[in-house]
């Protein structure tokens, strides 16, 4: 018997996880919902048979689902996923869980009271080239790590608003901070300068900061760098992490991972999709109940969240924050 899936939202990250899920033998698109019907029926014309929902509450109660995708802005999400819990649906939510702790605790609360499969889209971690860095870091001690998230402004009106995204560090450049907790170990401290330099000019009503470096100290003592900007122009971009060991340095960008050490540079390409991996990694866990491959479920990304987060806090109070992972473990 077909799974059947839902998706609530209808931008691009709805029609990347619909298409991957349509083309999977044994999976339907069996319903999508949207701001309003006009949108949710546009998106459901992609998937034979299925049917456009403008609430959530009216899709669950009209189409019996196996699990629902949430590719929602970081302020929609509203009651959705308690919604699900209280329905014992799993879900898998696009990062981040939120603009800031507060709603991603109380989820996580529920969750423990009423467990449901869940997995964040942090689709990174799915990507061969991660793999293969965390390979190459056994063994070897690391001693820090630079990343960097440069680029221009997302053209969505939320975005610029820190209600709506929470801002670029907690929306965008979240991606980087789950790369080194996943690659390099948990943070414990962060402190983070923020600026408003150019887009605020730009355009109307910009209440993100466009430019951020946040320094990480990490539990096992490395220490790491992580610097945003959202100022260029379209088209100019620079996204990767570099972690620097007693070998040499591996440097990682999504298209590329490089490996600097004793001399002898090796580099590794792929063109695999991290999103088919994280999709039949939940996928799998639906139909078996095994959740071990799924790389980042709700719990584990409470904590990039919580770094994200405090980030923010520090920016905002100019003074380092300890990351309070009280009640994530």
């Amino acid at each position: 018997m077909a799974l059947n899936i839902g998706i609530v939202g209808t931008g691009w990250f709805s029609k990347v996880h619909g298409d991957i899920l349509a083309e999977t033998a044994g999976v339907r698109v069996a319903a999508t919902c949207g701001t309003s019907m006009e949108k949710a029926n546009s998106l459901a014309a992609r998937y034979p048979g299925a049917r456009g929902f403008d609430r959530l509450t009216a899709m669950l109660d009209t189409v019996p689902l196996d699990a629902v995708y949430l590719c929602i802005p970081p302020m929609a999400h509203e009651e959705m996923e308690t919604e699900l819990i209280a329905r014992s649906i799993p879900f898998l939510v696009e990062k981040p869980l939120g603009v800031d702790l507060e709603r991603p605790m109380q989820i996580l609360e529920q969750l423990r009271h009423k467990p449901v499969i869940t997995s964040v889209g942090y689709h990174f971690r799915y990507k061969q080239s991660v793999a293969q860095l965390k390979q190459l870091l056994q063994g070897r001690t690391i001693g820090m790590a630079m990343g960097a998230w440069m680029g221009s402004m997302p053209g969505v009106g939320w975005w610029r608003k820190q209600e709506g995204s929470g801002g670029q560090f907690i929306e965008q450049t979240t991606h980087l901070v789950d790369l080194l907790r996943y690659t390099a170990g948990e943070v414990e401290e962060v402190y983070a300068a923020y600026g408003s330099r150019i887009v605020h000019e730009q355009h109307d009503g910009v209440t993100v900061s466009d430019v951020g470096t946040v320094t990480l100290k990490l539990s096992s003592g490395a220490v790491a760098n992580i610097s945003n900007t959202c100022v260029l122009p379209g088209g100019v971009a620079q996204v990767g992490l570099s972690l620097y060991t007693e070998r040499g340095i591996l440097a990682w960008n999504p298209d590329l991972l490089e490996s600097r050490e004793d001399g002898v540079t090796t580099a590794y390409s792929g063109n695999d999709n991290p999103y088919i991996a994280e999709t039949a990694a939940f996928l799998h866990a639906l139909r078996t109940g095994d959740t071990s491959q799924i790389r980042s479920d709700y719990a584990d990304a409470v904590r990039t969240q919580a770094v994200t987060c405090a980030a923010l806090a520090s920016s905002i109070t100019g003074q380092p924050v300890r990351v309070d992972y009280v009640g994530i473990n």
